[in-house]
C-alpha cells in the first residue's frame, strides 16, 4: 500500500513539473510570436518610401534596391520561417518534448536577433542617406554664399594681397570645381559622396577665408610696420654711436640684417600662402627688435645713472675714509680708558680696508669710463656694486661708532647702579635700628660683609685702567643679587624678632600652668638671647600650638602679618 501512494506522489509530481514546464514553454513562444509582430509592424517601408523623393540614380538607387531586396526577404522569407518554427516549438511543448522545444526555440532567437540587426542597419544607412541629402541642401548654400563673398573680396580688394592674390584665386577655383563636383554627384543620386565633398569645402573655405583676412595684416607688417621699426632702430643705433656709446655688445647691425632677410622670406611665405609660418615668425621679430630695443635704452639709462652718481660715489668713499680715521682716533683714546675686545681693535681696520678695495675698483671704473671703451651697462652694474658696498660699510662704522659710546654710558650706568645698590644697604640698616633688633646673627653680619666686599668689587673695577666693562658688568650682576638678598634677609630678621616676642609674651599665660610650656618658652627665651630669632620663633611657635592649635595664626592676623 505505502509502494502504491509513494508511486501516486511520484506521478503527481512529475505531472506537476510537466505542466509547469509546458507553460513556460508556452510564455516563451506568446514572445517570440510578439517580438515577431514587432518586426512585421516596423516603418521600413514607410522610410524607403522617404527615398523615392530623391534622385533615384547611381549612389541612391543602388543602395534602394539592396535595402528594399533586404527587408522583402525579411518579409516573405524569414518572417515566415519563424512562423513554422513557432509552430514547430508549441508542437513539441504539447507533447512535453521539452528539449526539442527548446532548440527551436534557440533558432527562432537566433534568427530574429539577425532580422533586428539587419533592419537597424537598413534604418541607419537610410537615414544617413536622407540625411545626407537634407545637411548637403543646407549646407552647400551657406558654402557658396562664402565662397561668392571670398570671389568678391578678392576682386575688390586684391591689391592689398600682392602676389598671393594669384594663389588665392587658383584655390577659389578649386573650391568652385568642387562645388560643381558636389552639384553632379547630387544629380547622379550619390549623396554620401556629395557629403564628403560639402565637409572638404567646410574646411577648406574656412581655412582660406581666415588667410585672406589675415594676409593684408600681415603684408602691412611685412611691408611697412616692421620696415619702419628697423629703419628707426638703425637711426637710434647710429645716433647713439655719435654720442660715444659703446655698443660692440648688442650687434644692432647684424642683427637689422638678419632680419631683413627674415622679412623677403616672409613676403615669398605670404606669396604661397604660409600664413601661420609668417605669423610666427612675424611674432618672434617683434620680440628681438623689442629687445633690441630694450638693450639701447638700458644703456641710455645706465649712462644717466653712472654720469648722476660716479661723482657723488667718490665723495662718499672720500667721506668713509674720513670717518674711519675718526672713528681709529676715537678707538686709540678709549683703548686708553676701557678694556676693548680683540674684534673691536680690529674693526676699523677691516673697515679701512674694505674702503681701499672699493676706492680702486672705482678708481679703475673711472678710468673705463675716460676711455670710453666699455658699454655702460656694464659700468653701471659695477658702480652698483660699489655702492651697495660703500652703503654696507658705512652702516659697519655707524654701528661701531655707536657701540664706542655705549661704552662711556654703560659706565655711568654703572655707576648709577651702585648708589642705588648703597642706598638699598642703607635703607636695610635703618630698619634693623627702627626695629630696636637686640643683636644680629652671625651669619646675617656676614652676608652684610660680603654685600660691602661685592660693591667694593665694582667701584675696584671702575677705577682700573683701562676699563674692563664686560667684567665689570659681571660683577654689577653679583652685587644686585647680593644686596637683594640681604634686604629679603633683613625683612625675614626682623619679622622674626617681632613675632618670637609676640609668641613669648603670648605664651606666658601657659607657663605657670604647663611645665612643657615652661620649658618650651625657656629654651625660646635662651635661642632668642643667642640672636637666634628663627630657632626662637619655631620653638615657641611649636610650644604654644601644642596648647592651643591655631594660637600662631591668631597671633600673625593680630600682628597684620602674612602667613609666611
Amino acid at each position: 500500500m505505502q509502494y502504491v501512494i509513494a508511486g501516486i506522489i511520484l506521478i503527481l509530481i512529475i505531472f506537476l513539473i510537466g505542466f509547469i514546464s509546458r507553460k513556460k514553454y508556452y510564455a516563451e513562444v506568446d514572445r517570440y510570436e510578439a517580438w515577431k509582430i514587432d518586426i512585421m509592424n516596423k516603418p521600413v517601408s514607410d522610410e524607403l518610401s522617404k527615398v523615392k523623393q530623391l534622385n533615384m540614380t547611381g549612389q541612391t538607387e543602388e543602395l534602394f534596391d539592396g535595402w528594399r531586396q533586404g527587408w522583402d526577404e525579411i518579409v516573405a522569407v524569414q518572417l515566415p520561417d519563424v512562423e513554422e518554427l513557432l509552430f514547430d516549438a508549441e508542437e513539441y511543448t504539447d507533447k512535453f518534448r521539452f528539449n526539442k522545444a527548446k532548440e527551436v526555440l534557440a533558432r527562432i532567437e537566433e534568427v530574429l536577433s539577425g532580422i533586428e540587426e539587419k533592419i537597424e542597419q537598413i534604418l541607419n544607412e537610410l537615414h544617413d542617406l536622407v540625411g545626407s541629402e537634407e545637411k548637403n541642401r543646407e549646407e552647400i548654400q551657406a558654402l557658396q554664399d562664402e565662397y561668392r563673398n571670398s570671389k568678391k573680396q578678392l576682386l575688390a580688394y586684391r591689391h592689398t594681397y600682392g602676389q598671393s592674390a594669384k594663389y588665392i584665386e587658383d584655390i577659389l577655383d578649386k573650391l568652385s570645381e568642387q562645388i560643381n563636383q558636389f552639384n553632379e554627384l547630387t544629380e547622379q543620386g550619390n549623396y554620401l559622396d556629395a557629403r564628403e565633398i560639402v565637409l572638404s569645402l567646410a574646411q577648406e573655405m574656412k581655412d582660406i577665408a581666415y588667410k585672406m583676412e589675415t594676409i593684408p595684416k600681415l603684408i602691412t607688417e611685412c611691408e611697412h610696420l616692421l620696415p619702419s621699426q628697423l629703419s628707426e632702430l638703425e637711426a637710434g643705433f647710429t645716433e647713439m654711436n655719435d654720442q660715444g656709446y659703446t655698443l660692440d655688445h648688442i650687434q644692432v647691425e647684424k642683427e637689422v640684417a638678419s632680419l631683413k632677410e627674415a622679412l623677403t622670406a616672409f613676403h615669398k611665405n605670404l606669396e604661397e600662402l604660409k600664413v601661420e609660418e609668417v605669423e610666427e615668425g612675424i611674432q618672434d621679430m617683434k620680440v628681438k627688435v623689442e629687445t633690441l630695443y630694450d638693450l639701447l635704452e638700458k644703456e641710455v639709462h645706465s649712462r644717466h645713472f653712472v654720469q648722476q652718481y660716479m661723482e657723488q660715489t667718490t665723495e662718499g668713499l672720500i667721506k668713509a675714509k674720513e670717518d674711519n680715521e675718526d672713528i681709529q682716533s676715537e678707538v686709540s683714546m678709549v683703548k686708553q680708558a676701557y678694556h676693548l675686545q680683540d674684534t673691536d681693535l680690529s674693526t676699523p681696520s677691516e673697515i679701512e680696508k674694505k674702503i681701499i678695495q672699493l676706492s680702486k675698483r672705482h678708481e679703475l671704473l673711472m678710468t673705463k669710463e675716460e676711455s670710453n671703451a666699455t658699454a655702460y651697462s656694464i659700468l653701471s652694474d659695477e658702480l652698483k656694486g660699489i655702492r651697495d658696498g660703500l652703503e654696507e660699510l658705512n652702516r659697519d662704522q655707524s654701528e661701531f661708532s655707536i657701540h664706542l659710546q655705549n661704552l662711556r654710558k654703560d659706565e655711568l650706568a654703572t655707576r648709577e647702579k651702585i648708589q642705588e645698590l648703597k642706598k638699598k644697604v642703607a635703607e636695610a640698616s635703618r630698619m634693623i635700628s627702627k626695629s630696636n633688633v637686640p643683636g644680629l646673627p652671625v651669619d646675617y653680619k656676614e652676608l652684610l660683609e660680603e654685600v660691602h666686599r661685592k660693591i667694593e668689587q665694582v667701584n675696584a673695577g671702575l677705577t682700573e685702567k683701562p676699563l674692563n666693562m664686560k667684567f665689570v658688568q659681571e660683577t654689577l650682576m653679583g652685587a644686585e643679587d647680593t644686596v637683594d638678598h640681604f634686604y629679603t634677609k633683613t625683612q625675614s630678621l626682623i619679622e622674626n624678632v617681632i613675632l618670637s616676642e609676640k609668641i613669648i609674651q603670648y605664651g606666658n599665660r601657659y607657663r605657670s600652668k604647663y611645665s612643657s610650656v615652661r620649658e618650651g618658652l625657656q629654651s625660646a627665651e635662651e635661642a632668642f638671647r643667642q640672636y637666634d630669632y628663627r630657632a626662637a620663633l619655631e620653638e615657641a611657635a611649636t610650644t604654644i600650638e601644642k596648647v592651643e592649635p591655631g594660637a600662631l595664626k591668631k597671633i600673625e592676623k593680630m600682628m597684620g602679618l602674612e602667613e609666611r
